[in-house]
């Protein structure tokens, strides 16, 4: 009697168990999700101002009409230093200047930029750093409650005795090196060690692409793609140990 009482009390405690495991994949999955789309697109946002699409503050017109205004001036007052000249001649003159200054660039001769070179369309660079903040901040939220859900699974396996200890226990720690590598740890200890994440400040201020020098530009691309893959095959590794964790709980229930 008391055996039987025994595993209906086992049984019961399996199928609890079961119905935990099922809720924490379900959280499992989505949040692989949303960490992988953050992911694409923060690198996406990366090679955006990489390749130029962005479009970058440029020199304001006012700057340039006050350089025009001084050169009119200084060719004023040269016709002023002239002898013989009357004052309605050097009005005249000045006048003729500044007109000639002060025309629309259009009328000035320029060469036809090739179809090729011209961007498809152009982002405002205000536009993406926004994105890549909001990106940043939903990724650091999301990783840390991926490794947690991963945490969680290695807890209900071993109080379930569910079996798969090795394949999550893996997956646990692979996830937990993906928020360590991840974190932007550069915002604490600056010019110590960095994160996977970077900041919009980063890669706009950072080696630019078209630099000559091989050394900085191996660095460039270590440091914004080369660590972002790092990181994504870490995620991509811890996710493939949780699957194949959920099959062994599987097959040895008899389920499937």
């Amino acid at each position: 009697m008391d055996l039987e009482q025994e595993q209906q009390k086992n049984l019961i405690d399996t199928t609890d168990c079961l119905e935990a495991i099922s809720v924490f994949r379900g959280w499992k999955n989505f949040l692989f999700i949303v960490v992988i789309l953050c992911l694409l697109l923060l690198q996406a946002s990366f090679w955006l101002v990489n390749t130029g699409y962005v479009a970058k503050e440029q020199a304001s017109n006012d700057k340039a009409s006050v350089v025009a205004d001084s050169n009119s001036a200084q060719i004023a007052e040269d016709v002023k230093a002239k002898e013989g000249i009357k004052k309605e001649d050097i009005k005249k003159a000045a006048e003729q200047v500044a007109a000639a200054l002060n025309k629309p660039a259009e009328e000035s001769p320029r060469q036809p930029r090739p179809e090729s070179a011209k961007p498809r369309f152009e982002i405002k660079i205000e536009h993406l750093v926004l994105l890549v903040r909001f990106v940043n901040f939903v990724l650091i939220l999301a990783g840390i409650l991926y490794c947690l859900t991963m945490l969680f699974s290695v807890k209900v396996s071993l109080l379930g005795r569910l079996g798969g200890i090795n394949h999550i226990s893996r997956a646990f720690f692979l996830s937990l090196l993906f928020v360590v590598l991840l974190l932007p740890w550069q915002r604490f200890f600056p010019g110590v060690v960095a994160g996977a994440i970077y900041t919009p400040e980063e890669w706009l201020n950072s080696c630019p692409a078209a630099t000559k020098d091989i050394l900085c530009l191996v660095l460039y691309y270590l440091r914004f793609t080369g660590y972002w893959l790092l990181v994504l095959l870490l995620l991509i590794f811890s996710y493939a140990r949780s699957c194949r964790w959920a099959k062994t709980i599987l097959r040895r229930l008899e389920v499937v």
